[in-house]
């Protein structure tokens, strides 16, 4: 399935502290998704997510309070089925453990191209997809 078909109606959440990122990522995707949200901090996220719900959810690690394993780690209890996006520059054996530990879906190194953000929710959305489809099937 092409990218376009499976954005058309997914909810994408980008949490980054570099407002530069958040602009460009909001601008790329804003027309091919239903909805993309941007906000500066895991706690403005946490405080979002418990009254609307989102497909995707992309979080830099390095935040102001909360870091981005801490986040996702807070995730689970609010949304348990959203697909997880780790972005960070900050790459360690260590903080690949505790990301795989916690459900992280995917890992991205900054720095990263629009074009990685796009192979990432590509393979994602794919995969749930057909998951979904063979769960409704069977």
């Amino acid at each position: 399935m092409e990218l376009c078909d499976l954005l058309k109606n997914t909810k994408i959440l980008l949490i980054d502290d570099d407002q530069y990122i958040r602009n460009s990522l909001a601008y790329y995707f804003k027309k091919k998704t239903q909805a993309f949200v941007t906000l500066e901090t895991a706690e403005e996220a946490l405080e979002l997510l418990k009254h609307e719900p989102f497909d995707v959810i992309i979080c830099d690690y390095k935040l102001p309070c909360m870091n981005g394993l801490d986040f996702f780690f807070h995730l689970y209890e609010l949304q348990p089925d959203a697909l997880r996006i780790f972005i960070t520059a900050y790459a360690s054996d260590a903080v690949a453990i505790r990301a795989g530990g916690i459900g992280i879906d995917d890992f991205i190194e900054k720095p990263f191209t629009t074009k990685d953000i796009e192979e990432s929710l590509h393979r994602l959305l794919e995969v749930n997809a057909s998951l979904h489809t063979t769960t409704s099937t069977a």
